[in-house]
């Protein structure tokens, strides 16, 4: 038997809409593909903060419903800071499915 390694998602970075509260919250309300692709985000239903490990960038994790399927949006934060460049969304896709 041989042993082969699980593919490891890729980073699909993505355009999102997003609303602030009052209080500073992010929520995001749409994601747009690269091929223009918009889908309208139904619920958020948590919010966790999530690092990325292998960059070494805070960020955080939204699990929200799309279509009726849950789903994973990360936001990464970026090492520099500027007035309009804080970080960016992604999802994760298998190789071949992003």
């Amino acid at each position: 038997m041989v042993y082969t390694k699980p593919t490891a998602p890729k980073r699909v970075y993505v355009k999102v809409t997003s609303d602030f509260d009052a209080t500073g919250y992010m929520q995001p309300r749409s994601i747009t593909w690269k091929d223009g692709r918009t889908f309208k985000i139904d619920a958020v239903k948590d919010f966790r903060h999530a690092s990325s490990i292998d960059q070494k960038l805070p960020g955080d994790c939204y699990t929200v419903v799309i279509h009726g399927e849950t789903k994973h949006l990360f936001f990464e934060r970026s090492r520099d800071h500027f007035a309009s460049h804080f970080g960016r969304w992604f999802v994760e896709a298998l190789p071949g499915n992003g």
